[in-house]
């Protein structure tokens, strides 16, 4: 098999599961314990808390960890709308129509549950938020803004920090899920001048279950997981210390090791991009041609059944996705390229081909070697069910 979906999950780098390992056995303490015992599992639970500080750009205390990306969106929406609506009677949220479903169902949740009065954010043909609709849209009793940082169906690239003006201007926080960019881009909060960022370990090659919220000093916030103070009180429960651990050193290597891994992926996906369009009929390619992840190619075929598509492939010898990897075996269409304005037609034949550290050159045009014909395939068997 040849691996083709690392925006769903990467496998553990070596490294990182040899700084995760003393802590499953000798180190195996409770950070909250006074003894010995915990104050060596504390130590390593603060280290890798200045770890991701410093590749953050701010303060240690403002790193809250996480079971992974899900949590981290779920407690930034939440934890922010219910503070501003108990300090200052906002009701307002903005969230832009291209979000991973665990900020979109939780936008949902609490306009459906609690009254929140939910707003998307419109999207242009290649899935760019763009800041002056975030000007037009932002209201007095705005709550939190919620605008992803790169897509992870079609790897787009948000201007984020140029929202991040706008509403740091106006006071209104704002939360970007960056648990797809975090691997290959620069996530400098001051930079970005943001209030929350979600991250999740296992997109960078650290382990499945740990995650990290970024919350600005001062950022009103309401705990939504009560219980023990630790975390400062903004998510009790005990630590995991060899994961966290393996947070600290996966989002290291990431960001240390970037450059090398980009000049790497960028010349096997614009080949793959080029491939495609130039050899597939009825193909476009989805998201933006050059402001999206080096890692990254998406498409939809007309007149091929996504789903379809995705077996033959395996069958072949190639993982894929359709996209989000929370989407796959879904009939319907995905809210991010409905959002796009592509027809039924289109958007239920997508692909997403993303690359890794370890593909080779080698791997890729196998891989396109086969494409052509598989395509063709599924298109035959869509016309054979018709």
């Amino acid at each position: 098999m040849i691996y083709l979906d690392y925006a769903s999950t990467t496998p553990l780098d070596p490294r990182v599961m040899e700084a995760m390992l003393p802590y499953f056995s000798e180190k195996f303490g409770n950070t909250s314990s006074v003894h010995a015992y915990g104050q060596q599992a504390d130590a390593a639970l603060e280290k890798a808390r200045a770890s991701i500080a410093q590749m953050l750009n701010c303060l240690p205390a403002e790193i809250v960890f996480t079971s992974g990306g899900s949590e981290s969106d779920n407690m930034a929406l939440r934890g922010v709308a219910f503070a501003q609506r108990g300090t200052r009677g906002a009701n307002h949220l903005l969230v832009s129509a291209i979000e991973h479903p665990a900020v979109s169902r939780t936008a949902e949740q609490l306009a459906n549950l609690h009254a929140f009065e939910l707003e998307y954010l419109p999207v242009d043909e290649f899935g760019i938020v763009h800041p002056n609709q975030v000007a037009r849209r932002l209201r007095a009793d705005t709550a939190i803004v919620s605008v992803i940082c790169a897509n992870n169906e079609i790897g787009t690239i948000n201007p984020i920090d140029e929202i991040g003006a706008i509403c740091m201007d106006q006071g209104i926080p704002l939360h970007t899920d960056a648990v797809q960019a975090a691997a290959y881009l620069p996530i400098d909060v001051q930079a970005l001048q943001v209030n929350l960022v979600s991250l999740g370990a296992h997109k960078f090659y650290g382990p499945k279950g740990i995650g990290a919220l970024y919350i600005r000093k001062e950022t009103p916030f309401f705990p939504s997981l009560t219980g023990g103070e630790q975390e400062n009180g903004l998510r009790a429960g005990t630590h995991n210390i060899p994961y966290i651990v393996g947070f600290a050193e996966s989002l290291r290597l990431a960001q240390v090791e970037r450059q090398e891994r980009i000049d790497r992926l960028l010349p096997m996906r614009d080949r793959i991009i080029g491939y495609v369009l130039e050899e597939i009929p009825n193909v476009q390619l989805t998201g933006h041609h050059t402001t999206r992840l080096p890692n990254h190619a998406s498409f939809v075929f007309d007149g091929v059944d996504g789903n379809a598509l995705l077996m033959m492939l395996d069958v072949a010898g190639y993982a894929c996705s359709s996209g989000s990897a929370c989407k796959t075996g879904d009939p319907e269409p995905s809210d991010v390229l409905i959002a796009l304005g592509l027809p039924r037609s289109w958007s239920l034949g997508s692909l997403r081909v993303t690359l890794g550290k370890d593909t080779t050159p080698l791997e890729v045009e196998s891989f396109l070697s086969d494409l052509p014909r598989i395509v063709q395939q599924a298109r035959s068997l869509s016309e054979y069910v018709k």
